[in-house]
This record gives structure tokens, C-alpha cells and sequence, in this order.
């Protein structure tokens, strides 16, 4: 289980993944506060976060991580422009996550041949479960 603060730190850490090319879009805005909503996170707090990042809170549970790089996945696919940075920087994200280099590859390969970039969940816990063994 994660607490408010990681929780916080992970909605940071998507919101200026989001905006790291312009501000949000309306597509964007609505999945994240989606995920708030999901995390128990407040509006406001949520709000917040948009002109306030928080640093990166490294999470310890290797499961977390997926989840979030999966979020991160759905989160780059949602408006279906995503262009070659927006891959390197999702790659990048992955490594400072601690994820295996390989299995990030295989998620970015592989997204390009599921309906609308959209990578299943299970088929990305096994991506990275075959590299976490």
C-alpha cells in the first residue's frame, strides 16, 4: 500500500509528463483527475499539483512501479499523437523507476500493435514479469 505523499508524487509525476510539451489538454486533465479520484486524491489537492510539483518519491513496491508506468503508457496514448520524444521520455521514466530496460522496449514495441497504442494490463505484467524473475 502506498501513503498520500507517494500517491501525491506519482499524480506530479504524470501531470508534468503531460506537460513536459504544452499544457494539459482536456483529455489529459480528465484522465488525470481520474487517476486523483482512483488514488483518493482530492481536487484541490489535485489542482494543486498542476502549478505545484512535487519532487519524485521513488516507490519501493516493483508492482507499483508497473502500475505506474502502465499509467504513464495509457496517459502518452490518450490523445493518439504521441511522437519519437514522447517515447524516449516515457522510456526515461521507466529507468528512473527502475524498470528493465528490455521490458520497456518490449511495452513500446508492442503498444504499437494493440488498438490505440493501448497495452493490456496483463499483457504488460507479464513484459515485466518475464524480466523481474
Amino acid at each position: 500500500m502506498i501513503n498520500k505523499v507517494e500517491k501525491l508524487s506519482l499524480l506530479s509525476e504524470m501531470i508534468s509528463f503531460a506537460k513536459s510539451e504544452s499544457n494539459l489538454k482536456p483529455i489529459e486533465y480528465n484522465f488525470l483527475l481520474a487517476i486523483a479520484k482512483q488514488l483518493d486524491i482530492s481536487r484541490e489537492d489535485f489542482d494543486y499539483l498542476i502549478e505545484h510539483p512535487i519532487n519524485y518519491i521513488h516507490l519501493e513496491s516493483h508492482s507499483e512501479r508497473i502500475v505506474q508506468f502502465h499509467r504513464l503508457v495509457l496517459l502518452m496514448n490518450i490523445d493518439e499523437e504521441n511522437s519519437p520524444k514522447d517515447k524516449i521520455k516515457l522510456f526515461n521514466y521507466g529507468l528512473r523507476m527502475g524498470l528493465s530496460h528490455e521490458s520497456i522496449n518490449k511495452v513500446l514495441y508492442l503498444m504499437e500493435s494493440f488498438p490505440n497504442k493501448i497495452v493490456p494490463p496483463d499483457v504488460l505484467i507479464d513484459i515485466f514479469k518475464v524480466q523481474y524473475n
